[in-house]
């Protein structure tokens, strides 16, 4: 079972109503795509999401809730629900706004292809095969 981190629960509390209960829908389903995924606080007191390298990180905005994708760009998406990062190679972005479902079941196919990637040795592993 993954590691959570009670600092990610004080992150959590530092969020708008809307965003922290988003965020905990979020954490939620992350656990669900795979129980082996950690927490753990890193760049700027931000939770990321580990298993064999970062799998994804939250971060509260002004306006929205933004779920960054480590290698997003190499995980199918049939549900659509990246929002932004298409230029960058891998990561890939979710920006949730207020009031804006999220499609969870996607969601969490998502992160289980992302998990899956780190397991078989991240995105410069699957490039090079």
């Amino acid at each position: 079972m993954g590691v959570r981190d009670p600092r990610v629960d004080e992150y959590l509390a530092t969020l708008t109503p809307w965003q922290g209960a988003l965020a905990a829908r979020v954490r939620d389903r992350i656990h669900e795509a795979d129980a082996g995924i950690d927490e753990v606080i890193k760049y700027q007191g931000r939770p990321y999401f580990v298993l064999q390298g970062n799998v994804c990180a939250l971060m509260g905005t002004k306006d929205h809730l933004n779920v960054f994708l480590y290698d997003g760009g190499l995980a199918p998406d049939p549900g659509g629900i990246i929002t932004d990062g298409f230029e960058n190679e891998t990561g890939r972005q979710i920006k949730l706004h207020e009031g804006q479902p999220l499609d969870e079941r996607a969601f969490v196919e998502l992160i289980r292809a992302i998990a899956a990637q780190n397991r078989a040795g991240g995105w410069r592993a699957l490039k090079r095969g």
